[in-house]
């Protein structure tokens, strides 16, 4: 067996330790490479389950994180998803082989072109980048099937809130930003919204506005 091939069992093997098991999922993360979205000193544990910084302060989440925040998702092949914060570019590239169309939204200028550099390179050609107000939504292309947030609010936004279809559900962390934060499900019925808990997280902040960079 080749490293390459060893390493990539051994990374399908954590994930799936960490309760990512929707053959999907796994499929998506096995087909899209962590390292391309990993710049300088810390490319070289790109393979590893833990998250590592990146440019603009931000991080790229670990990858056990990324399979559970997506296997919550419950994407179809039909679906039109919106993400909030685009960071490396890693979370929105998985989306893109499980939905019809991704939309991915950043305030840092520099991040939204590094991740699309990466999206050509890799001719993931259903991803549309965007930089701009996370917290805002992308009234234009709503209603969603579903939106993935992946920086904590203290409550759900209330802009996403209404671009969710009915019957949509949208995954993000919630909770002080210096606290232990929580991963919860928002499902969108007729009726109203249910909410489900699945794990604590660690994120950074929503925070409005642009970048400094943009």
């Amino acid at each position: 067996m080749t490293d390459d091939a060893e390493r990539k069992m051994q990374f399908l093997y954590a994930l799936r330790s960490k309760g990512v098991t929707d053959r999907r999922v796994l499929s998506a993360m096995e087909a899209i490479d962590r390292g391309p979205f990993i710049r300088g000193i810390f490319s070289e544990r790109a393979y590893e389950d833990m998250p590592l910084p990146i440019a603009c302060g931000q991080t790229i989440s670990q990858p056990s994180v990324v399979g559970l925040m997506t296997q919550a998702l419950h994407v179809s092949p039909r679906d039109k998803v919106l993400e909030i914060g685009t960071g490396s570019g890693y979370q929105a590239a998985i989306l893109s082989k499980l939905a019809r169309r991704v939309y991915t939204i950043d305030r840092h200028r520099r991040l939204v072109r590094e991740a699309r550099d990466v999206f050509d390179h890799l001719g993931l050609a259903n991803i549309t980048t965007i930089t701009g107000d996370g917290s805002h939504g992308l009234p234009d292309q709503a209603p969603f099937d579903r939106i993935l947030v992946t920086a904590a609010a203290e409550d759900p936004p209330g802009p996403l809130m209404e671009q969710l279809k009915v019957g949509g559900i949208m995954v993000l962390p919630v909770g002080q930003s210096d606290a232990v934060q929580h991963l919860i499900v928002v499902r969108k019925q007729d009726s109203g919204f249910d909410y489900e808990e699945l794990r604590p997280v660690r994120f950074v902040p929503l925070l409005e506005g642009l970048g400094k960079d943009g």
